[in-house]
């Protein structure tokens, strides 16, 4: 398999992941919040927060599924770096609100591992396209 093959394969997992995650958040929050690592259900209407949570989620993993689709290998490796951000901003919540550690390093530490992780392999694959030699003119 090659190395492109292999990028696609964990890009595509990371978009259906990060797509499975946010729709849950938007079609049953109460049920899926527990799993965001966060200790207490938030009061008032604060529920609605997290189907916020949801829509972001489902956007960043648009956003790759499009950048995959239409072949623009250097920005998806880029994009993939970048929104891991998202996935540490995650966890720095859970970590600075008192949430649980385990899932805030292994849900969202690892998912955003996870990103650069692909993120740098999709750009070392591009680089070494953009690296070749190309064939002097005649």
């Amino acid at each position: 398999m090659t190395l492109k093959k292999i990028n696609t394969v964990l890009t595509a997992a990371v978009v259906l992941f990060i797509l499975w995650f946010g729709t849950e958040f938007i079609l049953s929050p109460a049920t899926t919040a527990p799993g965001f690592g966060l200790p207490s259900w938030p009061s008032g209407d604060g529920g609605g927060f997290l189907v916020v949570k949801g829509i972001r989620d489902v956007v960043l993993a648009l956003v790759l599924a499009v950048l995959l689709v239409t072949g623009h290998r250097r920005a998806l490796g880029w994009v993939l770096v970048v929104e891991a951000l998202a996935a540490l901003g995650d966890m720095a919540t859970v970590l600075a609100h008192h949430g649980s550690v385990a899932t805030a390093f292994g849900v969202h530490g690892f998912t955003a591992a996870l990103m650069v992780v692909t993120g740098l392999l999709v750009l070392r694959e591009t680089r070494e396209v953009t690296t070749a030699p190309v064939p002097a003119p005649r």
